[in-house]
């Protein structure tokens, strides 16, 4: 599984569940795991070191639920491992910022021109969604770090 590139964590895992979950199987996930590792759920015979490791793993759990148990920070995310996985399973050929992009006013899209000759071409909408772009001539693909959109 691909993981949130921000912070390293696949939220899912820490919630035991499956990107194909529902939001309901996600919250009984979450509650589920919230009981067993809540602080004032913890027994008095465990060591300061358990109790330490099982707060943390409440505080990763109340942060995946966070994610995941909002329809749209969970669909970011989402978005966000999915141009993981295309990064990894396809080989992007160059990083490039949309800076170096050529914005074309009238027609409302940005290109790039591919080492084949060919334009890599697109919109803002489709910038928004994805950071890869694919050549419209070749196979090649560049991501586009957006320092600054327009």
């Amino acid at each position: 599984m691909t993981t949130d590139h921000v912070t390293g964590t696949d939220w899912y895992h820490i919630l035991g569940a499956h990107p194909s979950d529902s939001p309901a199987e996600l919250k009984q996930k979450y509650q589920k795991l919230a009981l067993l590792y809540h602080p004032d759920k913890q027994h008095g015979d465990t060591s300061s070191e358990q109790d330490a490791e099982g707060a943390q793993r409440f505080i990763e759990i109340s942060r995946a639920w966070k994610i995941l148990g909002s329809e749209e920070a969970r669909r970011a995310y989402d978005l966000q491992r999915r141009d993981g996985a295309l990064t990894q399973s396809f080989p992007v050929d160059n990083q490039i910022d949309l800076e170096e992009m050529m914005w074309h006013e009238d027609e409302e899209y940005y290109s790039y021109s591919c080492r084949c000759g060919g334009q890599y071409i697109a919109g803002e909408s489709d910038l928004e969604q994805t950071s890869l772009v694919n050549c419209d001539t070749c196979s090649l693909i560049i991501e586009v770090l957006q320092g600054s959109h327009r």
